[in-house]
């Protein structure tokens, strides 16, 4: 074996230029696939981590859906073909009835961790000239800590404020600053779907670190609210902590058969970003192996050339008593020393990337906030980088190797006579 890996080094050291061209390609392979992979996928784990934990695993809420034929489906069968026009959606109450129920049945399900009742409503807020349109939320601090991360994102600490002080409000750290609201203790007014208009005071700002929901929300006292939209005692949503994520979809559809309501997960609710992240994970490794898969001709066409250039050198050692299985090693051993040190480079210039890439900082504003970019750092890429390196420089090793194996020394021999 020593032999072989001998002859295997000596044959890749004599070919120098094509050898660093071809580790180089290796390792920057290697080092994009890590780069790649801990960029994306530091942004869609913060993205689906933040979505998930402050919005709910499951929302249980009225199913709106604009369903023309349903009297004549109801009245003639599934199978009739008609076109209603003038039809209007089905008129149906925005509201949850006997949610409480369902709060004690599901609190005592051992893969639920929490849940909490919303009433969900939009407003127009007014700060000095300013006017904003709002999402409110209507909340019940105790219950909705334990249904949410809700006190993660809120600045000051100051939930507890709605309760004690039902006329304040804790609204979103993009909303605050387009109504021009720097700190807490100002008051704006609040102007109901029905032209009511309310005064009430900011406690505290939401701050989650996702656009959509930083410049649009409001949480305000369950009671509050109710009184503000005249539904007393309503709510038209509940949200639902489970224990694993994963059974989210089909504990969902329990709930959906068990209520009547509309049960839906954090997977369908996030369902288009989702598929977003799919496609991009799909380009960003389609690019990485284009790239090994160049780098890997480099290591084959190397192989090939010392094949060519080398047969009278194959003929001796074969005239010598080496076997075609050693043979094929030498040649495959030249690959793979090719990979092990570009994939070994490729992991060290992957890290120093990562720490140059961490160090950074600037402003991202877009589906999410964050100060520079959001890396995922675990030892994952650089492993799965080192076996792919390793795996694409076998196989463009092996058919050269096959081919200096099936060499006769004879036939050499007496064509360079």
């Amino acid at each position: 074996m020593r032999s072989i890996l001998f002859i295997a080094f000596k044959l890749l050291t004599e070919r120098k230029r094509q050898a660093l061209v071809s580790t180089a390609g290796v390792a920057i392979g290697v080092a994009a696939f890590i780069a790649m992979s801990s960029v994306m996928n530091g942004f869609q784990i913060y993205f689906i981590k933040q979505a998930v934990d402050i919005n709910a695993h499951i929302t249980l809420k009225i199913e709106e859906s604009d369903d023309p034929d349903r009297i004549l489906r109801a009245a003639y069968g599934e199978d009739i073909v008609a076109d209603v026009l003038g039809s209007k959606p089905k008129d149906l109450k925005d509201k949850i009835i006997g949610y409480k129920h369902y709060i004690d049945k599901y609190e005592k399900d051992e893969r639920v961790v929490g849940i909490a009742p919303h009433l969900t409503g939009q407003a127009i807020i007014n700060y000095g000239t300013k006017d904003k349109t709002a999402n409110l939320i209507g909340i019940e601090p105790d219950l909705e800590r334990r249904a949410s991360v809700v006190d993660d994102y809120i600045e000051l600490g100051n939930l507890d404020k709605i309760v004690t002080d039902r006329n304040s409000i804790i609204i979103g750290k993009l909303l605050a600053r387009d109504l021009g609201i720097k700190e807490p203790g100002k008051k704006v007014t609040l102007v109901s779907p029905s032209g009511g208009i309310y005064t009430l005071k900011v406690v505290d700002f939401f701050n989650s670190g996702i656009t959509s929901l930083d410049q649009s929300r409001v949480y305000i006292n369950l009671r509050t609210l109710q009184a503000i939209l005249d539904k007393p005692n309503q709510v038209n949503e509940l949200i639902i902590k489970v224990k694993d994520v994963n059974q989210a979809e089909s504990l969902a559809g329990e709930m959906t058969d068990d209520t009547g309501y509309f049960a839906e997960s954090w997977q369908r609710a996030f369902s288009n970003f989702l598929q977003i992240f799919k496609m991009q994970n799909w380009i960003t490794y389609m690019m990485v192996f284009a790239i090994l898969i160049v780098s890997a001709f480099g290591i084959f066409n190397i192989m090939m050339m010392t094949v060519l250039e080398k047969k009278r050198d194959i003929a001796i050692l074969k005239a010598i008593g080496y076997e075609d299985g050693e043979i094929t090693r030498i040649f495959v051993f030249q690959g793979l020393l090719v990979g092990l040190i570009g994939a070994l480079l490729g992991c060290l210039l992957g890290y120093l990337i990562e720490v140059w890439l961490a160090s950074l900082r600037f402003d991202i504003v877009g589906i999410i906030r964050a100060s520079g970019f959001v890396l995922d750092r675990r030892p994952r890429y650089f492993v799965l980088g080192f076996i792919f390196a390793m795996i694409f420089a076998f196989f463009a090793s092996f058919y050269p190797s096959w081919r200096a194996s099936r060499l006769f020394p004879v036939d050499i021999f007496r064509s360079s006579v």
